[in-house]
Parts: C-alpha cells; sequence; structure tokens
C-alpha cells in the first residue's frame, strides 16, 4: 500500500513557515522597537515576517 501524498515528508522539508515562534514574534518586536522589557510574552500582537 502507498503512501498518500499529502502525507509524505518530502513535501514539507524546505518549506516557508509563514507562522512565527513566540520567541521569533519577541526578536521581531525588540528589533522594531515596539517591545519593552517586563512585557509578558503572552497575548503578543500579530506581526507579519519581513522578507
Amino acid at each position: 500500500m502507498s503512501k498518500h501524498n499529502s502525507l509524505k515528508s518530502n513535501a514539507t522539508v524546505g518549506g516557508k513557515r509563514s507562522v512565527l515562534k513566540r520567541f521569533e514574534r519577541v526578536k521581531l518586536l525588540k528589533e522594531r522597537g515596539e517591545w519593552k522589557e517586563g512585557n509578558s510574552p503572552i497575548g503578543l500582537p500579530k506581526t507579519k515576517h519581513e522578507a
């Protein structure tokens, strides 16, 4: 029996992520100057990844 095309691992390897992880969002906010030390990392605003 063969695997379904959507389950093959080689299709996802090297794909571009459209979602940032929490530490990446904090880093991006720090670079933009929108992050203040002592802020909670919970409930961060949505951020667009700069290409």
